[in-house]
């Protein structure tokens, strides 16, 4: 089943970079000095930022759709990221290193499957929630702090 995973669009965080602490503290938002890596993966572009970059960790609304599973969550964006992640059938290094929780939602936004897999084998687990015709899009959240990570979308055919 042929898929595409998409990382966050940059424009909807462009209003944030440069903003000082005190104004990023007025948008809830924090930044943070990459100190270790892995452990501040991005939501842009898809990859595990690099010791010494910088990242903000902002609120996102991931599921703003008018159903009882809207929902938002912290997530990192490296200050400076433009080039959002859209791949076909492939699983980005940042998703494969951690255990996941893929999210099935129907055309109505409500769930209506989910599973928790360990990253290298989230590409199983996407195909197999994506032959369910009534699957329209995938959430994949970060299992251990539960936070967004990316969706997941069927390749039409």
């Amino acid at each position: 089943m042929p898929f595409r995973i998409f990382g966050l669009d940059a424009t909807r965080f462009s209003h944030l970079q440069g903003l000082s602490d005190e104004q990023l503290a007025v948008h809830r938002a924090k930044r943070y000095v990459v100190n270790e890596s892995p452990g501040f993966p991005d939501r842009i572009e898809m990859r595990d930022c690099a010791v010494g970059e910088t990242v903000l960790l902002v609120n996102f609304e991931h599921q703003p759709a008018d159903s009882p599973y809207r929902a938002s969550h912290a997530v990192y964006v490296r200050e400076g990221a433009t080039a959002r992640y859209v791949q076909p059938n492939a699983i980005p290094d940042v998703l494969k290193r951690r255990l996941l929780s893929i999210r099935a939602f129907d055309h109505s936004h409500m769930m209506i499957d989910a599973d928790v897999v360990e990253g290298e084998q989230a590409e199983t687990l996407i195909e197999k929630l994506l032959t369910n015709p009534h699957a329209n899009y995938l959430h994949v959240h970060y299992a251990r702090r539960g936070c967004y990570a990316a969706r997941v979308e069927r390749i039409a055919g």
